[in-house]
């Protein structure tokens, strides 16, 4: 079994398969520090210990919420409710509360790992829930499953993805077949309007993306001078952010469009309803080979 190796403030384990190897920070989020091929970070990376919060990791999981929920406020079954703003200084809160608590560490061995969230409720979400996290390395892939489920008397909102964050190198390429795009308010950044968006195709450094898409079918590819990857997930939608003026940018599967919560028919823009003792479970698949 692969003893955690001591890190700033908590406990960090490392996965390892063929030439990749995976750093995890359960106590800051849950989070992946970092993601290596041969020494090489596949995702944006940083040794576990030098990492500071769940923000700048490599990948951080995305619930019961991903994005943003607009003004921290939301009505659910007859009775307004409210969450709390943790993303600086914006309006929202954002991405729900998985990546801001400390996980538990179950079964772990060289290769796979469990991690596990109990939450009861409270003012930055009022439902309780439990949360399982399961990493799966091999040699040529990374495997990451949430489950999640509901806990309490009454059914609640749910949402799940991931916030992986890649290096961009000098020819990042991202390919993804979608069919529509949000388009945000410049203001609020939530969705006010959905165009059609016939794919992703092309370099990272021409790209300008900070939208939400539906329709993403197949697998997200993602290309470098060192590097081809492939994104796939059970979830049908994506998030894409591709900063210019930053060395990185994010490719995240969700399961429901940013702020779904406030539209008129939540369902039908993927947020789900789960009654207590039900589950909603995902995965995301991240194959890493040689360019």
């Amino acid at each position: 079994m692969t003893a955690p190796a001591t890190a700033a403030g908590g406990a960090a384990l490392e996965l390892h398969a063929g030439a990749l190897r995976l750093a995890l920070r359960p106590d800051l989020g849950g989070s992946l520090a970092g993601l290596w091929r041969d020494g090489l970070p596949v995702l944006r990376s940083t040794e576990p210990g030098a990492l500071a919060g769940a923000r700048p990791a490599a990948c951080y999981p995305l619930a019961p919420y991903s994005n943003r929920l607009g003004f921290c406020r939301f009505r659910w079954h007859g009775r307004e409710r409210t969450t709390r703003p943790n993303f600086g200084d914006g309006p929202h809160s954002v991405h729900g509360l998985a990546w801001q608590r400390t996980w538990a560490v179950g079964h772990h061995d060289d290769a796979t790992a469990t991690l596990r969230l109990e939450h009861p409720g409270d003012a930055d979400w009022p439902f309780p829930f439990t949360l399982e996290q399961r990493f799966e390395l091999t040699p040529a892939a990374l495997r990451a499953t949430l489950r999640i489920v509901a806990a309490g008397a009454e059914p609640q909102p749910v949402g799940l993805g991931w916030h992986p964050c890649f290096p961009k190198r000098a020819r990042s390429r991202l390919h993804a077949e979608l069919t529509h795009r949000w388009e945000p308010d410049p203001t609020t950044r939530l969705p006010t309007r959905r165009v059609a968006q016939p794919g992703i195709d092309g370099d990272i450094a021409h790209l300008d993306f900070d939208h939400g898409f539906d329709g993403w079918q197949g697998a997200a590819r993602i290309r470098d001078e060192r590097l081809s990857l492939k994104l796939a997930s059970s979830l049908d939608r994506l998030v894409v952010y591709t900063p210019p003026t930053k060395d990185c940018f994010c490719v995240e599967p969700v399961s429901h469009v940013t702020n779904a919560i406030h539209m008129a028919d939540p369902a039908a823009h993927g947020l789900r309803t789960l009654e207590p003792g039900a589950a909603f479970e995902a995965w995301m698949q991240l194959d890493v080979a040689p360019a």
